[in-house]
């Protein structure tokens, strides 16, 4: 009997490929993803400390001016949270999005292989098979010609 040969082999092959890109890509985008949620947390601890650096400067008793100097700072730095934190957003959709395609390729891809393994299982019942056939028609054939 002759070798096995799935027909959907390249087709399997390139969806595997399409597979493992869209990993690498979903990978990228959950580094992009911790990177900004690193940011972000450090942006909010530099909010702290500066924070914790006016009221403790303000308890002493400041000037009008440094007041002013701060409170302008925490504002500059709560509008750099809120754009990181929209970008955040902006990252993680793409990351959900990515993942999802990654979902869908993977089933794809699993179907092909369901399919190949039903093949492969077909093929190899059908050897076995052959190979039964072979030996019963090689077992009769020698009883034939053997002397009674």
């Amino acid at each position: 009997m002759k070798k096995f040969k799935f027909s959907l082999d390249t087709v399997l092959s390139y969806k595997q490929q399409v597979l493992d890109a869209l990993r690498g890509e979903h990978a990228e985008c959950l580094a992009k993803v911790r990177a900004q949620e690193e940011l972000l947390e450090n942006l909010w601890q530099e909010y702290r400390d500066y924070n914790g650096e006016y009221q403790e400067r303000a308890r002493e008793g400041l000037p009008v001016t440094d007041a002013l100097m701060y409170q302008n700072g925490l504002r500059a730095a709560e509008l750099e949270i809120q754009q990181e934190t929209a970008r955040l957003e902006k990252l993680k959709a793409q990351e959900e999005k990515k993942r999802a395609e990654v979902v869908e390729a993977r089933k794809e891809t699993s179907s092909i292989e369901k399919l190949r393994e039903k093949k492969l299982a077909a093929y190899h019942k059908a050897l076995e098979k052959s190979e039964e056939q072979f030996i019963e028609e090689f077992v009769s054939a020698a009883r034939a010609h053997a002397p009674a």
